[in-house]
């Protein structure tokens, strides 16, 4: 039996089935649609298609990060069982819930005096994160004590690559990513910005770039030019996406063309309703491991 729990917040964006397949522990986010609040739970208050549907219909959403209390309450269920704890963040570059997580360990620390609780910024986000979190129980399945995982995790978050891009820029307009102007010209002219996420887990736009042909060519050329022994890669290979599957498999097809030695098939999963919240319908995110960012 484990002496460790590995856990993680529900904007690592894979399926309910896949954290309990895996073992993960997750704690849920919290979101606002039309004023209702939700957990988001992996579209099970609020199925996916539904949730964008009434994006696209005009309604409104609004997030809230786990708060402290939350966490303590999270954590202490596993403290009681004499468990220490490896809990990964959400990217603070997104959020400040890596806060909350250090405040309810601190308090916790002192009533458990001798359990670890260790907590690490994921520096990424959706499938990347949960990407990194599979990673981590690849190692703990291995024999891995909880020291090494925490290492490993320190040492490799900003080798998983984040690429994102998105065929509707209302959203990122309503989130200030692009400005009114701009935005409007670009959904006008079929502009489609495509993103990463930087060294500091912040979402940055990298490059703007017509058509949405063009754009999922310009996410696999960036898979090719980053990703770990080039063609030769042999990871694991996740896409999420925001009511937009065939874009997805689109790059998803490209990418199992270019990439033989890929460990099992590109999977495709949903942008959770957190992340979605900002980024709206149309969004396709590519993850990967590669080389570290640096800027």
């Amino acid at each position: 039996m484990r002496d460790y729990v590995l856990s993680c917040c529900s904007t690592a964006d894979l399926s309910q089935k896949r954290f309990e397949e895996r073992e993960i522990a997750y704690i849920c986010f919290h979101y606002e649609l039309d004023g209702i609040p939700y957990q988001d739970d992996f579209g099970k208050s609020v199925p996916y298609d539904e949730f964008y549907a009434k994006m696209q219909h005009g309604s409104d959403t609004k997030t809230s990060q786990v708060n402290a209390e939350e966490y303590e309450e999270f954590f202490e269920g596993f403290l009681k069982e004499g468990k220490d704890i490896l809990h990964l963040c959400l990217s603070s570059g997104i959020t400040s819930t890596m806060n909350s997580a250090m405040i309810a360990k601190d308090n916790l620390s002192e009533k458990y005096p001798e359990n670890k609780i260790l907590i690490v910024d994921s520096l990424a986000a959706s499938a990347g994160y949960g990407l990194f979190m599979e990673e981590l129980a690849d190692l703990r399945d291995a024999g891995g004590s909880i020291e090494d995982l925490y290492q490993f995790a320190m040492d490799y978050r900003l080798h998983i690559q984040h690429w994102f891009f998105s065929t509707d820029l209302t959203f990122f307009i309503k989130g200030g990513r692009v400005s009114k102007t701009s935005g409007m010209i670009g959904n006008v002219l079929g502009i489609c910005p495509l993103l990463n996420v930087d060294y500091e887990g912040r979402l940055i736009p990298r490059e703007k770039i017509r058509g949405k042909k063009r754009v999922i060519q310009r996410s696999l050329d960036k898979m090719v030019q980053h990703a770990e022994n080039g063609k030769d890669y042999a990871g694991r290979c996740y896409i999420s996406q925001s009511a937009c599957y065939e874009d997805a498999r689109e790059l998803a097809n490209l990418i199992e063309e270019a990439f033989p030695n890929l460990k099992d098939k590109v999977e495709i999963f949903n942008i959770g309703t957190t992340i979605g919240s900002h980024t709206g319908p149309g969004t396709v995110a590519l993850f990967f491991k590669g080389d570290k960012r640096i800027d």
